[in-house]
């Protein structure tokens, strides 16, 4: 098990919230930290770099008024790049990441090597989603610190890998930080995750369930009103694998067998186009994992971390007793 001393003494579960296309903003980003969860956000939420680097200004201010107003240091926050050859903002978006040395990078769709080195060498750490074995043995040669195993279930872009193989053959490899990505909803969920071998939980969709997430009231809505059976695994939406709350891509006409080509910076555009006659992914077309039937309320982020606090302490005090009833 390993965790990278930039989370050391900072967490109160061990817990990062997934960036989360058009939803993850600094209020969330902010409420995560101030209650010891890393808050992450991705790059391309934004329409320019320039606006990407106010957000980054906005997080570390906010931040350092909460360690100096309560003598508490806050978990790091991260931002999420993506590394794939459709983002035409990644070197500047990056330079920006330099600038203000933001403590993780998130990489996804491509793990960089030169990326890598760039953050490691202002103290910066880089995770990289992986789907399967192959991904996270490149990733591992790219030098990153941590791999975070996206398995079947997850919300957004995911795999279609069990988390116990994925887990288990990352493993078998990769002696640095491990993050489970797929259904996790409450703290039990959290133990379980390291029970099986991962250091962190990675956790969206039931953020995306909290007052400070900035998904429509609609989203939220019919985040409640879902469960797993409503979920749908298709490359429909951007080109790649992603779940999505099938209600909406039904709606929007789309057929689940279609795979148009990969451009995600060109799909953020059109979300926020303001063209309302046409269903935008991320906006109309809503994003969930399978752990969506566990939402059942839509609390404050402080809120929520309490509760699973709660949970994750509460699951390994009873994972104790089971174990103390065993014989020796």
């Amino acid at each position: 098990m390993s965790l990278p001393p930039l989370f050391e003494n900072r967490l109160s579960i061990p817990v990062i919230a997934a960036p989360m296309f058009l939803a993850s903003g600094p209020s969330l980003v902010t409420a995560c930290c101030k209650s010891g969860v890393v808050g992450t956000f991705p790059a391309l939420n934004l329409r320019s770099t320039d606006e990407f680097e106010s957000w980054i200004v906005e997080i570390n201010a906010e931040l350092q008024r909460h360690a100096e107003d309560t003598g508490e240091q806050p978990a790091p926050f991260g931002v999420n790049l993506i590394a794939h050859k459709s983002n035409p903002r990644l070197e500047a978006d990056l330079a920006i990441c330099i600038k203000h040395k933001v403590p993780l990078i998130i990489t996804s769709l491509g793990a960089i090597s030169n990326l890598v080195d760039a953050v490691h060498e202002y103290g910066g750490i880089v995770f990289h989603d992986v789907v399967n074995a192959r991904h996270g043995k490149k990733a591992a040669a790219a030098g990153v610190d941590g791999l975070i195993a996206v398995a079947a279930g997850a919300g957004g872009h995911a795999g279609d890998w069990s988390p116990f193989a994925l887990i288990n053959e990352l493993r078998q490899f990769f002696n640095k930080t491990v993050l489970l990505s797929g259904c996790l909803s409450s703290g039990s969920d959290i133990a379980a995750a390291q029970m099986m071998g991962a250091d962190l939980a990675y956790m969206g969709t039931r953020f995306l369930g909290t007052q400070e997430c900035e998904a429509s009231e609609d989203y939220k809505q019919k985040l409640l009103a879902s469960s797993a059976a409503g979920i749908v695994y298709t490359p429909a939406v951007s080109g790649i694998p992603a779940n999505f709350i099938r209600e909406s891509v039904e709606a929007a006409g789309i057929t689940l067998g279609d795979a148009p080509k990969v451009d995600l910076g060109l799909e953020l555009e059109e979300a926020r186009d303001g063209n309302t006659s046409d269903s935008k992914p991320w906006v109309d077309i809503w994003s969930a994992g399978q752990g969506v039937g566990s939402i059942n309320d839509l609390p404050t982020t402080a809120e929520l971390i309490s509760r699973l606090t709660t949970e994750y302490r509460q699951a390994h005090q009873d994972q104790h007793a089971r174990v103390a009833t065993l014989r020796n």
